[in-house]
């Protein structure tokens, strides 16, 4: 009888719990039995296992008795990622690789039937988690997942083609095949952290001709991070605002990329080359509550925790089931999400900007002067009614969108710059965190009263506005905050009545269809 350990890592969230791949083999009528809460993909893993270690030119004890165990015994596995340390198990426990040296290294792959190893999902997210526990281990993966893993800073990654690359480098003692100088010439290298590049060039706001007030809130909103919802008639320039939006926030520190890196190698959406890019996630309307939050079993991040320290565009807004647009209240005030289930729980984080487009009504030209609406006061109102009070009052800026007559479209010059805007942009941002250390949307209870800095006519102005206007004290909040961004992008160190006064007037509620 022997016995074997290899190490490696299941997905449960962002955590990356360590699982211990408990081998034996014994007497007795031959099987192959696999325990430890394995999903059927797991499960399936003892053909491809088998398979692989034959056609490389490997024995399979198929005498034996073998038994593995996935510990611990309550964390649910899944996905193809246990066949390279199930495969190094067997081969410990037989003697064909010395189990002594497997210490020190965590193993992840899945394996083809000729024993070639296959990319898996969440292999930057196993990264992030061993140096998040200040785990001294390397991490073996197979080439494409290596890569994504290899852009931790300090990661010891190793990348591995074959599993003859991988059990070479741990063969027995005396070996000719074994030792380092062998495995330099194979399959095995050995990775080095990739630094961060350079975001690439999106759509440039020049290109958005005329809607002056709309770039204004849009700037506002990168500024602080806050979420904004535009409103106009179809063909006025919405989408075109909002697919531009990511272009004007500051660009990523390495914490951030990794951050919404390894929520996208979670979901296996991760590609090397939009490394360091603000994601930008655009679900369609039809989008359920499940697709935009998460969950699943074992649960899997949605679209707003892949938007996380980026944007989600939300177009054709009263579109989206009711359950769905309900469920990104909590989110937008906390910027995370839990996903709760009866066996597990996962907290993914999801600090994103929204943007939200729609139409003021059914037919689309609610106070359009060039075209009149045919919807009536009740269809209107029913239309607008899709979207809560409760959600609309979580969003900082609402923003008319209006349609430009011809002529003016035609005739009018190039709009500012993507880059000029951005410049004010990084200068206000930068600004905020000198001073509070977060983005002006992230400010809650005192610190508001601490950093936004009312003079006393500006206060006053404030306390009139939101007596009139009937505000909640979330309203009155986030028009505070929205002010405070207004005065760091004019480089005030107090808020005044006009940064106020500007804030107000994003506020406004939807045009009233009487």
């Amino acid at each position: 009888m022997s016995l074997a350990l290899v190490q490696s890592r299941a997905l449960l969230g962002l955590q990356a719990p360590s699982v211990t791949v408990e081998v034996h083999l014994a007497n007795g009528l031959p099987s192959f039995t696999l325990v430890g809460l394995a999903e059927v993909e797991v499960k399936e893993a003892r053909e491809r296992v088998r398979s692989a270690l034959q056609n490389a030119g490997l024995e399979f004890p198929s005498n034996k008795r073998i038994t593995v165990n996935l510990a611990p015994a309550d964390l649910p596995k899944d996905s193809g990622r246990f066949d390279l340390p199930i495969a190094l198990g067997i081969l410990a426990a037989s003697g064909q690789v010395d189990a002594s040296r497997l210490a020190g290294y965590e193993f992840a792959g899945e394996l083809s039937l000729s024993g070639e190893l296959r990319p898996v999902r969440g292999a930057l997210a196993t990264s992030l988690a061993l140096q998040t526990q200040q785990v001294n281990a390397h991490l073996v993966l197979p080439p494409g997942s290596a890569e994504e893993a290899a852009l931790v800073p300090a990661a010891q990654v190793v990348r591995a083609s074959h599993l003859l690359d991988v059990v070479r480098a741990f063969l027995p003692p005396g070996s000719t095949a074994g030792g380092d100088a062998d495995i330099a010439n194979g399959g095995w290298v050995r990775l080095r952290a990739t630094p961060l590049a350079a975001a690439t060039r999106g759509p440039d706001m020049a290109d958005v001709k005329g809607q002056s007030s709309a770039k204004r809130a849009l700037e506002i909103a990168a500024a602080g991070g806050h979420s904004i919802l535009m409103a106009g008639p179809p063909g006025s320039g919405k989408s075109m605002l909002a697919v531009r939006f990511a272009g004007l926030l500051p660009a990523m520190t390495v914490e951030e990329a990794l951050e919404s890196a390894a929520i996208a190698s979670l979901a296996g959406r991760f590609k090397t080359d939009q490394w360091g890019q603000r994601p930008t996630a655009a679900p369609h309307h039809t989008a359920s509550a499940v697709a935009l939050v998460g969950g699943g079993s074992p649960p899997r991040p949605g679209e707003i925790s892949l938007a996380h320290n980026g944007v989600l565009f939300l177009d054709e807004l009263p579109e989206f089931p009711r359950a769905a647009l309900e469920a990104l209240r909590e989110p937008l005030e906390t910027g995370h999400i839990t996903i709760a289930r009866a066996a597990q729980r996962a907290d993914f984080p999801a600090r994103f900007q929204m943007v939200a487009a729609m139409n003021p009504c059914p037919c689309g030209y609610l106070g359009s002067p060039q075209r009149a609406c045919r919807c009536t006061p009740d269809q209107v109102s029913r239309y607008q009614a899709k979207l809560s009070g409760p959600l609309l009052d979580r969003i900082d800026l609402h923003v008319e969108v209006p349609a430009l007559p011809a002529d003016q479209l035609v005739q009018a010059p190039p709009g500012e710059s993507t880059d000029a805007i951005r410049e004010r942009v990084v200068r206000a941002r930068a600004a905020a965190l000198a001073r509070q250390g977060q983005p002006n949307q992230a400010l809650q209870g005192q610190e508001i009263d601490a950093h936004v800095l009312l003079d006393d006519a500006a206060a006053k102005f404030l306390h009139t506005a939101a007596a009139r206007l009937g505000w909640s004290a979330r309203s009155t909040h986030r028009a505070l905050k929205v002010a405070r961004t207004i005065a760091d992008l004019a480089g005030a160190t107090t808020t005044q009545v006009s940064h106020v006064a500007e804030a107000v007037q994003y506020r406004r509620v939807l045009r009233s269809p009487a």
